[in-house]
């Protein structure tokens, strides 16, 4: 390698049948790697003016020149030289050294080469995208390919044509590798450091709405401006550590830096350009660029080899660089030195559980962070039983935490929203898990189904005694001016109702549900017209006994059979219309009650239903109203006060039942309409039967004719 003083141009070169033209620039060093750091490693500012990187890339393409002459395998019957030049970061320079490359004889000499054995095929460019776009302006004339290993230069209509081979990975895969890098950490609150031009720029119109789709914020974008030499840069130092204190004061533990060698130059002397020295205890996340490879246009399909390090250099259909990243971690010791350590992989031409590999424990993390993995989050993690809710002003990563509503749970941290169960399960206490829920319905198994059918069976025991007694004296003259036909009906349809009520218990079947209402309605009419029929037969019994009342004709069985019959034949019409438009079935509610699944009767028409309970109701209302008229009759025809109290505790039961019914729920409900049937028939029971007993068993001198005739005065 030669490099050639008399050119004010900084230039170097070896001949070779084909010729690389190079064109670089005076940067400083960067990693080749996606690299982290605790914080910028002090450097002495006097190393870094003597270590410029076109040097670094010299001896790069020198040693690749080398390597692909000396092996065969590589580019067979071919031999590469280079020839490369200094753009100075401006266009004057950029535009000479092209067409250097592009005349003989070290001479600007515009198409015209006499020299056929140095032969130039293919031009590198430098890392700065608008001097590769200074070099693509010219080469596109004469169709020379362009290979790039910094940031593509942004194309527009005018530069559609240009040709550019990229070197170093897309911009797409540093991106993926940094994200993939800030997921694994779960980094979701950094800050973004990169160049104050129109990559920098389009680095940050990248990168935001892909990090923020994945949940990551940013807590502050800051941009440095570009210097061009050592010297400028240093006199800027300390203005920019006042422009970045937004930087030192963040509470983001982790900043992602883009761009060129000198951001990193000037990360390096943040710490020291601040009053506030060694402060900015934060990881570093710097994107990557790889070392230059001298590869060919027209062989990149085809060229295929192990490079010294054993890995594997290969490009894909689109003659693009098939590559991937080190994970670096940059260790700071004691003495203010550092070294590299290799962490982790990024390959995205690996398997899928290869694609990003990482060794935790190979990691060395600062004694700032009690060498343990820093956090970097806005907001602290919202626990399981809790979702997150955007602080208003704030970027969605920071968030309060807020307790999950009633009905709802979150079983991981940092819930969006909290979830709702499933119509089988339920959420628990702590709202952070789901719950199965148990089946529910009134079951004879338990409690309060034990209760309930005791009571039923013990006020049917009652029925039967009361009946028996009636049956056993009905000869006497109590019973017989009770209309005994009619008492012993409405005896049976008290004991049926307090049967009926065992129907409200038990798994709810088709037919059960079928039978529970109907059954009820149909029982409650006949008995309640039987009250119906004894108020009106006892209220014309004593019109009857005036001396020439008409009433005598209407007083009898007829009349009592044709209120009953007549009562009960429109609720029988009421019941059938109900089972044929809308009849009762099984039902299984999973909503009603949060921990249970009631298996209940679904009524159908609740309008039905309730025209079936209107309907008692109604001829309850007019027994009572013709009893309470029929109150202040003789002592001795003095039924009507029992029946009259009868339908006061039969309508007041109705009425409670109304309201309890509809606030219940599941096997409750149920169990309110069988106390209701039972508190209701045992009102009927004890108002008009239980006196009559009382004088036929224990009153016996009571029970004869002359008593029952006795007027009072």
């Amino acid at each position: 390698m030669v490099r050639a003083p008399h050119n004010p141009i900084h230039e170097y070169h070896q001949l070779g049948g084909n010729i690389i033209g190079g064109i670089t620039s005076q940067t400083f060093i960067i990693s080749n790697s996606l690299t982290f750091i605790e914080a910028p490693p002090p450097v002495l500012f006097e190393e870094l003016a003597v270590v410029p990187k076109n040097y670094q890339h010299i001896l790069a393409l020198a040693f690749a020149v080398k390597e692909i002459n000396e092996n065969s395998q590589i580019l067979p019957n071919t031999s590469l030289g280079f020839h490369i030049y200094d753009s100075y970061f401006n266009a004057k320079n950029t535009y000479h050294a092209t067409m250097q490359l592009m005349s003989s004889k070290e001479k600007v000499v515009p198409n015209y080469i006499c020299d056929i054995q140095n032969k130039l095929i293919a031009i590198v460019g430098g890392l700065d995208p608008l001097i590769s776009h200074y070099i693509a302006t010219v080469l596109d004339i004469y169709k020379i390919p362009q290979l790039i290993y910094g940031p593509a230069p942004v194309m527009n209509d005018k530069t559609t044509g240009l040709s550019f081979y990229q070197m170093s990975p897309k911009d797409a895969l540093q991106h993926a590798g940094i994200l993939t890098l800030l997921l694994h950490f779960k980094w979701t609150w950094i800050g973004i450091l990169t160049s104050n031009d129109e990559y920098g720029e389009r680095f940050v119109q990248t990168v935001f709405p892909v990090f923020s789709r994945m949940g990551i914020c940013f807590a502050f974008i800051e941009r440095s401006n570009k210097f061009t030499i050592v010297r400028e840069m240093y006199d800027k130092l300390y203005e920019g550590a006042k422009i970045n204190d937004r930087i030192i004061d963040s509470k983001a533990n982790v900043v992602v830096a883009n761009g060129e060698s000198y951001l990193i130059v000037y990360l390096r002397w943040l710490p020291y350009a601040s009053e506030r020295e060694c402060t900015i205890n934060k990881v570093w996340i710097l994107t990557a660029q790889i070392e230059l490879t001298s590869m060919l246009h027209h062989f990149l399909k085809i060229v295929s080899f192990n490079n010294s390090a054993g890995d594997k250099i290969s490009f894909d259909q689109n003659g693009e660089l098939v590559t991937g990243f080190d994970i670096i971690n940059w260790i700071i010791s004691s003495n203010q030195s550092f070294h590299r350590v290799k962490v982790g992989r990024m390959d995205p031409q690996g398997s899928p559980d290869q694609v990003f590999t990482i060794n935790k424990d190979a990691i060395t993390w600062h004694n700032w962070f009690n060498q343990v993995q820093p956090l970097s989050v806005c907001s602290e993690s919202c626990y399981p039983g809790s979702s997150k809710k955007v602080k208003e002003g704030k970027p969605f990563c920071c968030y309060d935490c807020i307790p999950c509503p009633e009905g709802k749970f979150s079983d991981q941290k940092d819930m969006n929203a909290c979830s709702t169960c499933t119509a089988k399960t339920y959420p628990s206490k702590t709202r952070d898990f789901c719950i199965p829920k148990f089946i529910s319905f009134l079951s004879y198994k338990e409690p309060l189904g034990i209760s309930l059918a005791f009571f039923a069976l013990f006020f049917c025991l009652i029925t039967v005694l009361v009946l028996g007694i009636f049956l056993k004296h009905h000869n006497t003259p109590i019973v017989k001016a009770n209309n005994r036909n009619l008492a012993y009906t409405l005896l049976i349809s008290i004991l049926l109702c307090f049967l009926s009520a065992l129907l409200f218990i038990g798994h709810p079947k088709q037919m059960l549900c079928l039978l529970r209402q109907t059954t009820f309605g149909m029982i409650f009419s006949v008995a309640v017209s039987c009250v119906l029929a004894k108020t009106t037969t006892v209220v014309l019994a004593f019109m009857a006994t005036k001396p020439g009342s008409r009433m005598r004709k209407w007083v009898g069985r007829r009349l009592a059979s044709a209120i009953v019959l007549s009562c009960s034949l429109i609720q029988a019409g009421i019941c059938t219309v109900w089972l044929v438009t809308s009849p009762p079935f099984p039902d299984v509610d999973m909503h009603s009650v949060a921990e249970e699944i009631i298996f209940e009767c679904n009524e159908g028409s609740m309008t039905m239903f309730y025209c079936v309970l209107g309907y008692i109701s109604f001829l309850a209302i007019i027994s009572f109203v013709v009893a309470f008229f029929a109150r202040k009759l003789p002592n001795s025809f003095n039924e009507a006060k029992f029946i009259t109290f009868s339908m006061l505790v039969f309508c007041s039961v109705w009425l409670s039942f109304i309201p309890s019914y509809l606030s219940s729920k599941g096997k409750y409900m149920v169990a309110v309409e069988i106390f209701s049937i039972l508190a209701s028939s045992a009102g009927l029971l004890g108002c008009i039967f239980l006196p009559k007993c009382y004088i036929i068993v224990l009153r016996s001198e009571l029970n004869n004719r002359e008593q029952l005739i006795r007027r009072k005065v």
